[in-house]
């Protein structure tokens, strides 16, 4: 039964970081990949909020499953490197340390937020 719920998860997760992902993206006249940025910290705010407010089953539908497919370790590190090779050095290093920087504080104010809400 678990495996359903991650499944189900990533059914809403997948689809959502490639329509988030264009929806920023477009909005941006910039090579910086906004839109992977934002579901990256999104991601983690909510896995965030998760770990401190759900129970086991809702941390594997939302948390395995919605966030594992929302978010994308693999897309961030392709995009870093392309911007690298690319000339866009400056973007690169502002990529690796924005997301790290804003994706662990995004996570520790959502355990924060987690645990108020419960």
């Amino acid at each position: 039964m678990n495996w359903l719920l991650v499944v189900a998860g990533a059914m809403v997760g997948a689809p959502l970081r490639y329509l988030t992902d264009r929806f920023v993206q477009a909005r941006h006249d910039s090579v910086f990949p906004w839109g992977t940025f934002t579901v990256n910290v999104v991601g983690c705010l909510v896995l965030g909020v998760l770990t401190g407010a759900v129970d086991e089953p809702t941390r594997l539908l939302l948390g395995t499953g919605l966030c594992g497919a929302l978010t994308t370790y693999s897309t961030f590190s392709y995009e870093t490197l392309r911007l690298a090779e690319d000339g866009a050095r400056g973007y690169a290093v502002l990529n690796v340390a924005g997301s790290v920087v804003c994706g662990l504080g995004a996570a520790f104010a959502g355990v924060a937020l987690g645990q108020a809400l419960a």
